[in-house]
């Protein structure tokens, strides 16, 4: 009985620690569905021109697209004769973050975590693409049909914005917002608490840091788990602020933050599949490799600096208030229970 006391404080805890910042989230990611529109994406990132992969890596980031809805979007760029540098772009940097992904890491990992997640995003997608660019260089596209919208179960809406007149943009942004991003990152969040709350629970105090040790066999650890499993970038947070609290390395935690999103096996597969093997095998180099190389600096840099008190101390300690955090946490949770039953309803 105590232990699941624990985990029940543990779960709310943390979810109210992020849920008046993921409440944030969804409004402003419904404002970032209302300002980029599918035509601003087609007309930016739709053209093979030396501004297009930065272009890609830059709108990517603030993007609420998760690792496999991402996929028709980066086809539909292809179409529109984007480069594969582009498109590679596009991929590997929006998945990795979102606005709403980025408020959640502050409430839980605090400034240093917030500003390094859409960094790495950016510098990986950059590099990435401009590597795929010049490797790939007057080769043709694989002669195959896109992915399925359907192949992949998926954390993410997969058309953002809309057209049509004012109102219907409006109304599509706030319904994005407030229902279907609630709805589709439901399930991955409500599972990330969980975890995050059994770590908290069940695991004696520095438990998992002291079976991984420190260095680089962590972050190769996180690596192998995070690349072939599916990874939400939201629901990944509470997740990694768990391991810090026992005992990983924040490196190792930043690999899991980046890895898991940024890599899924549909997701390798759909690239083999669209763009070509040699794309699909450095895609997931370019991820794999940054991702060590962001978690040896961090370890690095802070080791001194004593990064996982002050990641640890931030959890918990928002500055908001304790009415304020419960308050949120059940609108989050009723939000996500409306989603879910409007859907059953849609489809029943």
């Amino acid at each position: 009985m105590p232990f699941l006391i624990h985990f029940l404080q543990s779960f709310w805890q943390t979810a109210g620690d992020m849920a008046p910042y993921l409440l944030f989230g969804f409004f402003a990611t419904a404002i970032s569905v209302l300002i980029v529109r599918p035509d601003f994406i087609e007309r930016h990132l739709g053209q093979n021109s030396k501004f297009s992969i930065l272009k890609a890596a830059l709108i990517g980031v603030p993007l609420p697209l998760c690792s496999c809805s991402v996929i028709p979007v980066a086809v539909s760029l292809r179409r529109y004769g984007a480069s594969r540098g582009a498109t590679i772009a596009f991929l590997i940097s929006t998945p990795q973050t979102g606005i709403d992904s980025i408020v959640v890491t502050y409430s839980l990992l605090g400034p240093i975590f917030t500003f390094l997640r859409p960094m790495a995003a950016l510098i990986s997608g950059l590099t990435g693409g401009y590597i795929i660019d010049r490797l790939t260089a007057g080769q043709k596209t694989p002669e195959s049909a896109p992915p399925a919208e359907n192949d992949t179960e998926c954390c993410c809406e997969k058309n953002v914005g809309g057209r049509g007149n004012t109102l219907n943009r409006h109304k599509t942004a706030l319904r994005y917002g407030f229902m279907i991003l609630p709805r589709e990152i439901g399930n991955a969040l409500i599972l990330g608490l969980t975890i995050s709350a059994l770590i908290g629970a069940f695991l004696p105090e520095n438990f998992l840091g002291n079976l991984m040790g420190t260095g680089i066999k962590p972050m190769l650890i996180m690596m192998l788990v995070s690349i072939p499993i599916y990874v939400c970038a939201t629901a990944s947070v509470p997740v990694a602020a768990a391991l810090i609290m026992n005992g990983i390395t924040p490196g190792a935690a930043f690999v899991f933050l980046m890895a898991g999103p940024a890599t899924n096996a549909a997701t390798i597969a759909a690239v083999w599949k669209v763009l070509g093997k040699k794309t699909a095998l450095f895609y997931l180099l370019t991820v794999a490799v940054f991702a060590i190389i962001f978690g040896l600096t961090i370890d690095y840099l802070f080791t001194g600096a004593n990064i996982i008190s002050a990641a640890n101390g931030h959890v918990g300690h928002s500055g908001l208030s304790p009415i304020i955090k419960n308050v949120s946490a059940i609108i989050l949770f009723c939000l996500i229970a409306g989603a879910r039953l409007s859907s059953s309803w849609k489809t029943s």
